[in-house]
């Protein structure tokens, strides 16, 4: 057989056989390969009488100092590198030959065989329907997705069932958060109608503060009320073990392939919006599941029954508008409209979104913004919470800390380079205040943008006399129309004779 060496007892058989057989038929009785049996014809001595191997041709370049100096390294550091043994023997012996990589990792790993230390074993396990669902996030910076242009640095919040693969995936902004987890848990919980008994993650930052190794002590409280409120029981694998939540971790390189695979045919990574990105991911989440409809249907009747409603998947923070016209949260500066200057407000707090309460009103909802890696701070604002205040005080825009934020859009802020550039700093702050006041006031900030491009890309400037015009009627000059209202007693009279008809 190929791989083994001819033993007598097959040499005698086969000559045995040879006496009434064909060789073919000899060598197949034999259990060895014809080629074989041809030289065995020719060679009628037995194996253990032929010659012994010749032995090596060239010395044993590690015949000094492999028992000597390789075998002391790798027990007292077993899971050093074969390249660090190679470049340290290398360094201690210049006389060695750089080709003795080869032949120096073959013979730590036919040490390292006999020799080294047991390994860990991965033991796979049985799932049985609804028992199981598991959590993770994947970075998704790999792909080079874009919005608008604007490359899109996120993760990718991923549910899976272990029993049918049911699947769902929501796009996360910022880091791996309570949240991130709450939110993209409950969508997909919700999603697929009903709750697993238990619920694993990888030791996620937001849901164990990895302080010990008993997992009921490290459930932080927020992770445990969320699993209690669909009465999944939480776990977790040991911390950097990713193979124990390998039936996700094996999805995530599917998932991230998929995805390629649709950008590529696509034939662009830029999407118009965040929401236009999110169905795209939907669809391919979506035909995944379609494909394991029938596993998926077969396991719904074993899932928990959801409860009456979701549980909180944000954080509430109070903040106090300052007299700069917003708050700081996080590391973000977030603008409101100046009549909230000194209240306090309530904040929920989500992954991509702020909902801004006072008292029990919600007043608006606010982007989310997130501090710099370096440290620095960032703004979220809305140039119209502050445009009455800059009418007043347009010199203030020129050294406005967030001024860069300011402008909703590029055009806007190429238009007020270019008045930077060519006119006085007062008439140029006078005119750009008074182009946001117009996009405000007339509720033209897009077609405005559109006509500020094609006057800069013709070489001009704008001219704000001329966009007022062309941005409809000024209010303050819309003409008095005076409503002369009619008498009342021309009603009594109507009513009065109304009356008398209906007596007669």
């Amino acid at each position: 057989m190929p791989g083994r060496h001819v033993t007598d007892h097959q040499t005698r058989l086969f000559m045995k056989y040879r006496q009434n057989n064909t060789i073919e038929v000899a060598a197949a009785k034999a259990s060895i390969s014809r080629a074989t049996a041809y030289r065995v014809k020719k060679d009628a001595n037995l194996p253990s009488q032929k010659q012994k191997a010749r032995g090596r041709r060239r010395p044993d370049p590690l015949e000094h100092i492999f028992d000597a100096e390789i075998v002391p390294l790798l027990k007292a550091a077993p899971g050093i590198r074969v390249v660090a043994i190679y470049e340290e023997m290398l360094r201690r012996h210049p006389e060695l030959s750089a080709g003795i990589r080869r032949t120096l990792e073959r013979r730590i790993r036919s040490w390292r065989a006999i020799h080294g230390e047991e390994q860990e074993v991965i033991f796979r396990q049985l799932h049985e329907p609804g028992r199981l669902g598991l959590s993770d996030f994947t970075d998704m910076g790999s792909l080079g997705v874009s919005i608008a242009g604007q490359s899109l640095d996120h993760l990718l919040y991923h549910f899976r069932l272990a029993w049918s693969g049911f699947e769902h995936t929501h796009v996360i902004l910022g880091g791996e958060s309570f949240v991130a987890l709450a939110e993209g848990l409950q969508n997909a919980l919700w999603s697929l109608g009903g709750a697993p008994l238990y619920h694993r993650s990888d030791s996620l930052s937001a849901a164990f503060r990895n302080l010990s190794a008993d997992a009921k002590e490290d459930l932080t409280h927020r992770y445990e009320e969320l699993c209690a409120h669909y009465r999944m029981t939480p776990t977790r694998n040991n911390k950097g073990i990713a193979h124990e939540n390998v039936s996700i971790e094996s999805s995530h390189g599917h998932l991230k392939d998929a995805i390629r695979d649709a950008l590529l045919m696509r034939g662009s990574r830029d999407f118009d919006d965040l929401g236009a990105y999110r169905a795209f991911i939907d669809e391919i989440v979506s035909r995944h599941n379609a494909n394991h409809g029938k596993r998926i249907d077969a396991e719904r009747p074993h899932l928990q029954e959801l409860p009456d409603q979701r549980t909180s998947d944000f954080e509430e923070v109070v903040v106090t508008v300052s007299r700069t016209g917003g708050f700081t949260l996080r590391k973000v500066f977030y603008t409101v409209p100046s009549r909230l200057i000194g209240h306090r407000l309530r904040i929920r707090l989500f992954d991509d979104r702020l909902e801004v309460f006072v008292g029990g009103t919600k007043l608006m909802t606010l982007p989310r913004g997130r501090g710099h890696a370096d440290g620095r701070h960032d703004q979220v604002v809305n140039y119209r919470h502050v445009i009455h205040s800059l009418r007043k005080k347009p010199m203030a825009l020129l050294n406005l800390i967030y001024r860069d934020k300011l402008f909703p859009r590029q055009e806007y802020r190429r238009a007020f380079d270019e008045l930077i550039e060519r006119l006085p700093d007062r008439q140029a702050c006078k005119i750009m205040v008074d182009l946001l006041a117009l996009a405000h006031d007339r509720g033209c900030e897009r077609e405005l943008a559109e006509q500020l491009a094609e006057t800069l890309d013709a070489g001009d400037l704008p001219d704000i006399a001329v966009l007022r015009t062309l941005f409809g009627p000024d209010p303050a000059r819309l003409p008095t129309v005076s409503v002369q209202l009619a008498s009342l007693n021309g009603y009594e009279a109507l009513i009065g004779a109304i009356h008398v008809g209906d007596v007669a």
